[in-house]
């Protein structure tokens, strides 16, 4: 008899909504960006946007791609800097997306219209600050900064040309705008800039919370 009315229950709700099945060429549902910091070969910083990662705890997964600046810095230098913007920094981190640290030019790359740029600061009008435990520089217009080291590097079988990379976080820097009386991060404060299908957009209000929210 339950599985007869949950039965009717759905049936009533798919009345009004129907899903079709797809082929998207995207799959990028709306996850927060990062601007990657990562160490060239002469020393300096190279800075890579990106759209794909989560955090488990101080463990932090990112997803980039193999022919990229990025790749090749971590495979030499084992340090990063996860240099998380705010909404209002969606047109500099714009300003990085056709560059690359690479060169030459990735044959894929320079077909999608990527050209080689050795200041990225300079490019997007942001400001190098050092690190306090890794080499690669941080952003100082980024409120949120997460100095990082690689753990474990893994290319999958089925996409050849993307790479998934574990980091453990080591230093976290949060603006103090930001930090709630119980030095935690305050998410009334935090307005992160979200990539939702290619579109830059930042919170909307807040619908709620979950039971394990820290009380600020």
């Amino acid at each position: 008899m339950q599985q007869r009315n949950n039965t009717k229950q759905t049936s009533n709700w798919a009345q009004g909504n129907r899903h079709e099945t797809i082929d998207p060429r995207i799959l990028y549902y709306g996850t927060p960006v990062i601007i990657l910091s990562t160490l060239n070969e002469e020393g300096s910083t190279n800075l890579s946007p990106l759209s794909s990662s989560w955090a488990l705890g101080d463990c932090l997964v990112l997803g980039l791609g193999t022919q990229g600046k990025a790749y090749e810095n971590l495979c030499h230098h084992s340090e990063c800097v996860m240099n998380l913007p705010d909404a209002s920094m969606w047109a500099k981190v714009e300003a990085l997306g056709r560059t690359t640290g690479s060169l030459p030019v990735p044959e894929a790359k320079k077909q999608m219209g990527y050209t080689f740029c050795q200041d990225k600061f300079a490019a997007a009008g942001l400001t190098s600050e050092r690190s306090v435990q890794v080499m690669p520089d941080k952003i100082a217009e980024c409120a949120l900064q997460i100095e990082a080291v690689v753990e474990h590097i893994r290319i999958p079988e089925h996409t050849p040309f993307m790479a998934i990379v574990e980091v453990k976080a080591v230093k976290v820097h949060a603006h103090t705008r930001l930090i709630s009386e119980i030095s935690r991060i305050d998410p009334e404060q935090w307005n992160p800039l979200i990539y939702n299908f290619r579109q830059y957009y930042g919170l909307g209000e807040k619908r709620g919370e979950n039971f394990r929210a820290e009380r600020i």
